[in-house]
């Protein structure tokens, strides 16, 4: 059965840093952005939250998913995966508050989910009055606003801290190793924009996924409160429920390809290209390059100390000169590869 997240308590940047992140697991801050005035506010009452974030909106459109009931809030796919179950739009930040006060309590209501916008874009000032105590500036916060939606178990590649500002928000959560147990959908067609378990862990059809019990079995959650903070570590398998009428987060990706201005590409390129190059070779020869990329990945500097310093190249330094280089030569041979399959047809 899952266990509890674990919790801490008056965390310090220097605890955190030092003693938290390293171990790479899930951690609930307890009560870390509690002095945050949105925070505050959403205790006192919801008309007051409102009010307050309300101030800052400067009319810039936020990306919004709506859902019908009967979806019961969960983001997902049609039947077949022929498109997904939810309209798209663009409204400010006010007109979502505004909805979601007229709907609260009503079990036909639409279900509304304003998914990642950044902070300083539609609400600028809100970040300077509720800082994240532990990142630096340049980590940007983003808000997710909405009521009771579920967000299927995916994964980003980026350490995150997931702020809890209004409503009650639940977390399931899975180490990266349990991939083959959570039936991931299509890697290139996703509701979220990232991959996702096609298995609701709230309700979870065994019968239909049984190795996802396996998963079940090692899963992590927690239940957090306006204030509290849960440190998810890139690559964890993470669903998200939230639970009230008005519901807001803000949260921090750093580390990563998201969420940083030196935000680094993502490795899932590089997973899409490898399949590419290496699905169609026999088995035993996927076994073995399978053996050289694990070599290679996991492999320190000092591994390759029998070569001379000048003649490391790619086995080098992250910003070795040859970067360019390399992509230069991938862009070819999709280019390449690209051309061939015109050809073909």
């Amino acid at each position: 059965m899952p266990v509890t997240i674990p919790y801490w308590e008056q965390i310090t940047p220097q605890q955190f840093f030092a003693d938290i992140q390293p171990l790479n697991q899930p951690a609930v801050l307890k009560g870390l952005v509690g002095d945050w005035p949105a925070v505050q506010a959403a205790k006192h009452s919801t008309g007051e939250f409102a009010h307050y974030l309300q101030a800052f909106d400067n009319g810039q459109l936020v990306t919004t998913l709506l859902l019908a009931a009967q979806t019961n809030g969960r983001i997902f796919y049609q039947p077949q995966f022929n498109g997904f179950n939810y309209e798209r739009r663009q409204y400010p930040v006010s007109a979502i508050l505004a909805q979601l006060m007229r709907s609260a309590g009503q079990e036909s209501a639409v279900r509304i989910a304003a998914q990642s916008a950044l902070v300083d874009d539609c609400l600028p000032g809100f970040a300077s009055e509720n800082g994240n105590p532990l990142l630096p500036a340049s980590v940007q916060a983003r808000i997710w606003l909405g009521n009771q939606v579920t967000v299927p178990a995916h994964f980003d590649d980026a350490d995150n801290l997931a702020c809890v500002v209004a409503g009650k928000r639940r977390f399931t959560l899975f180490p990266p190793e349990q991939v083959g147990n959570l039936y991931i959908g299509p890697l290139d067609y996703a509701p979220t924009g990232t991959p996702i378990s096609l298995v609701d862990f709230t309700n979870p059809d065994w019968q239909r996924f049984p190795k996802a019990e396996a998963a079940w079995e090692v899963a992590q959650v927690a239940e957090l409160d306006p204030g509290d903070v849960l440190f998810i570590p890139a690559m964890w398998w993470h669903q998200v429920e939230s639970c009230a009428d008005l519901s807001v987060l803000c949260n921090y990706w750093w580390n990563g390809s998201i969420g940083t201005a030196d935000s680094r590409a993502s490795p899932f390129e590089a997973l899409l290209f490898t399949m590419l190059q290496l699905r169609q070779l026999p088995a035993a020869q996927r076994t073995a390059w399978q053996s050289v990329f694990s070599h290679y990945l996991s492999a320190e500097m000092n591994d390759f100390n029998y070569l001379p310093a000048d003649k490391l190249g790619v086995l080098g330094s992250d910003d070795c000169p040859s970067e360019q280089a390399i992509n230069r030569w991938l862009m070819q041979q999709l280019q390449q590869r690209c051309e061939a399959l015109k050809s073909k047809r």
